[in-house]
């Protein structure tokens, strides 16, 4: 019996110490960032438009929120700068492979097509 009460108060614990660090983590908007003006004007922002009352409250309908890879919005027209770095990789590293002369996609990328060598699907 004793050892049953020892282990629902070790369990007891336990959960009150995640709840504790779940609230802890909660009580930071942006866990991952560090502190500085950017995290504090972009936790202000959300705090204004979404605290009803407040004259920039923003209802919910009317929101729009927006995810990227890596926290930052890429440029996707009229290309991504992903593709437009992998242009300029193949045309740095193509004199070490002659090659991509007459291998597709390189042979089209390095004629300046880029429709044509995505045409392959690849």
């Amino acid at each position: 019996m004793e050892s049953r009460i020892k282990s629902l108060l070790a369990g007891g614990a336990a959960a009150l110490m995640l709840l504790a660090a779940t609230a802890a983590r909660a009580a930071d908007e942006l866990p991952s960032w560090n502190d500085g003006p950017a995290k504090a004007a972009i936790v202000e922002f959300v705090g204004k438009v979404t605290r009803q009352g407040s004259p920039d409250f923003v209802p919910e309908a009317e929101r729009i929120a927006t995810f990227d890879n890596d926290g930052t919005l890429w440029a996707e027209q009229p290309v991504y700068f992903q593709l437009l770095f992998a242009l300029d990789r193949v045309k740095a590293m193509a004199p070490s492979h002659p090659e991509w002369k007459t291998k597709e996609p390189f042979a089209s990328l390095l004629k300046g097509d880029v429709n044509k060598a995505l045409a392959g699907g690849e």
